[in-house]
């Protein structure tokens, strides 16, 4: 045991993807218990989908994206923090929020063309809310949290926006398409 938590702490992206396999379902968890639903009527699948996307592809790509960042910036100031979160929300954010709606999408079983879809109709709407958010946590997490907890922060603040993607995800696109998100 004391291996494993060494190995652990020698690789921050095994500690993300630890975070991230743990956070994620649990955030596909939370909004299928705020939509009502009763412990029988919880789509497990649902959740290991979440599981094995926030684990296996969020927590890897964040780690890198983080490490590149701090390598372009490599001060821990306001003035790198600001430059580090809006080039985030210009060049990761979208292809984050790509990536998951096509990936989740596909592990549904969908076809390309419904995935590419799905895309289509969720992916501004989404975009719109994250960055009225993200911009401000992570100048806080390039300013204030030192590199190697960087990911574990940003995963924690992650539940609640995993909370959010989630209800995003099971949203009908006809409701997107008529609905307050795409104005």
């Amino acid at each position: 045991m004391v291996r494993i938590l060494q190995w652990v702490k020698q690789y921050p992206v095994v500690r993300g993807m630890i975070t991230y396999s743990l956070l994620w379902p649990t955030g596909c968890f939370i909004q299928q218990k705020l939509a009502g639903k009763k412990m029988n009527e919880i789509d497990w699948k649902k959740c290991l989908r979440f599981f094995c996307y926030g684990g296996f592809i969020v927590a890897p790509s964040l780690y890198c994206w983080i490490r590149v960042a701090s390598i372009m910036w490599p001060r821990q100031d306001l003035k790198s923090a600001i430059a580090k979160a809006l080039t985030e929300q210009i060049s990761y954010t979208p292809m984050a929020m790509t990536a998951f709606y096509f990936s989740m999408s596909l592990l549904e079983a969908k076809t390309v063309e419904e995935s590419w879809n799905e895309v289509k109709v969720k992916l501004l709407p989404t975009y719109k809310v994250a960055i009225c958010i993200w911009p401000f946590i992570q100048t806080f997490n390039f300013t204030v949290v030192p590199e190697k907890n960087r990911v574990p922060f940003v995963s924690m603040c992650s539940l609640l926006w995993t909370i959010f993607l989630a209800y995003m995800k099971q949203k009908e696109q006809k409701e997107l398409e008529a609905g307050i998100f795409t104005k």
